[in-house]
């Protein structure tokens, strides 16, 4: 009976594999064999609709096998991660963590009879695929005391355990995901209300701003804080690190900056508070590049520092650019800043300040070309009439059109402001 299973199986059996001249069993040894395997089976659900978990599923496994009286030796090779890894073995003295399964044995995708010309896999009589549906899940290789066997008990109890694993891990997976998700939904409506919800759009003063996050969850802030009727404060900001503990790390920065603007005008004391804020959020290991711009109307003076940003470009009617760099270093490195110098500009009754994050000039095109900061600033020079709303929309579908079919970098952030004063 067992040489015609193989037969169908192999298509032949060799001395090497099955030993012809063992003894068969006996019928009273086949049927206590039967019982042992029906119980372990048994066991082995009964474990499962107990949610044990996958150490201890690898275990009922370990010790069905060696409690086994025809298996002499066996390998249970799983697909972890995308690698196949040696989850257990006996009866094999073979160092199965430092062995990687060949690519003649991941080909195989039912039950094969073994040769010695397969390498040390050789040592085993049969491989057996575990298979969810079309994929293999698992390898399981045994080598047999009797050839009184057909491996049936081994294929099925291996089905039961690596496909009950897999569901372990799928169902991690989905929570995994829905922990992601309800983590991204709350980064997303910390970040709505970190961005001013009105602005000021009028004959005189006109500010308006374009946000396109490069993922879900951006690292991208901008603000307008009213000051008091003739003074106002303009923040640009780009925070390292993505998702949500950059969406609480800018929502820590957009309070403080809040609560210092309305405590005082000194932007020195406000960005050293601001860095210490930081430093004391994340402990060194993200920092923040920004843009603070305080702009008196009555004096028609604009006071700045610039914390390691891009510098904005201040155009005048003379449609010269002027790059606001004077400042200080990024936030959140130095516990105090090395040096922090405010800039100021006079007599401004007409200017347009433009500022931007990095995800802008850092696109490419398909030909690998960098927008640039080149580009972007003769374009504004050229179009400096334009309102800011329309002038952020044009630069926008501008920069859609240069990069082609490649994807966005980096999030990008535009704040224009337009100020015209008699």
């Amino acid at each position: 009976m067992f040489v015609l299973l193989c037969c169908k199986m192999a298509g032949k059996i060799t001395p090497h594999n099955y030993g012809i001249g063992v003894a068969p069993m006996r019928p009273d040894e086949l049927l206590a064999l039967k019982e042992l395997e029906q119980n372990a089976l048994f066991d082995a659900i009964q474990a499962i609709n107990n949610n044990a978990q996958e150490e201890e599923l690898y275990r009922i496994f370990h010790f069905t096998m060696r409690g086994n009286p025809i298996v002499k030796s066996f390998s249970l090779y799983v697909k972890d991660e995308g690698s196949w890894v040696c989850k257990t073995h006996w009866g094999n003295n073979l160092d199965f963590a430092e062995l990687n399964l060949p690519a003649s044995i991941l080909a195989i995708k039912e039950p094969t009879l073994l040769t010695p010309d397969m390498g040390f896999l050789g040592d085993f009589d049969r491989v057996l695929p575990i298979k969810h549906k079309s994929e293999v899940l698992a390898y399981a290789f045994l080598s047999e005391k009797s050839p009184n066997t057909e491996a049936k008990f081994v294929h099925a109890l291996s089905n039961i355990i690596i496909v009950a694993i897999e569901n372990k891990k799928l169902a991690r997976r989905h929570l995994q995901q829905e922990n992601l998700k309800r983590q991204l939904d709350i980064a997303r409506e910390v970040q709505s209300l970190l961005f001013p919800k009105k602005m000021p759009y009028h004959a005189q003063i006109k500010v308006a701003a374009e946000y396109k996050p490069h993922h879900s969850i951006g690292g991208d802030y901008y603000d307008f804080i009213s000051i008091s009727e003739s003074e106002f404060l303009l923040c640009i900001a780009d925070v390292s690190g993505k998702g949500v503990p950059a969406a609480i790390l800018m929502s820590n920065f957009q309070a403080g900056l809040r609560i210092l603007a309305r405590q005082t005008k000194n932007l020195s004391i406000i960005v050293n508070e601001l860095n210490r804020l930081i430093m004391d959020n994340s402990g060194g290991e993200n920092f923040i590049t920004a843009f603070f711009a305080l702009f008196n109307i009555e004096t028609k003076t604009l006071r700045y520092v610039n914390a390691g940003h891009n510098p904005p470009m201040l155009f005048r009617q003379n449609m010269m650019c002027e790059r606001l760099s004077l400042g200080t270093t990024l936030l959140g490195t130095f516990s105090k800043l090395p040096m922090l110098d405010t800039g100021t500009v006079s007599n401004l009754n007409n200017f347009l300040l433009f500022a931007f994050t990095d995800g802008f000039t850092e696109t490419y095109n398909e030909t690998n070309e960098e927008f640039g900061e080149e580009v972007l600033t003769d374009f504004i020079a050229k179009n400096y009439d334009l309102p800011p709303r329309e002038l952020n929309k044009v630069l926008l579908e501008m920069l859609d059109a240069f990069k082609g079919r490649n994807g966005f970098a980096d999030d990008i952030t535009l704040l224009t402001c337009r100020v015209m004063l008699p």
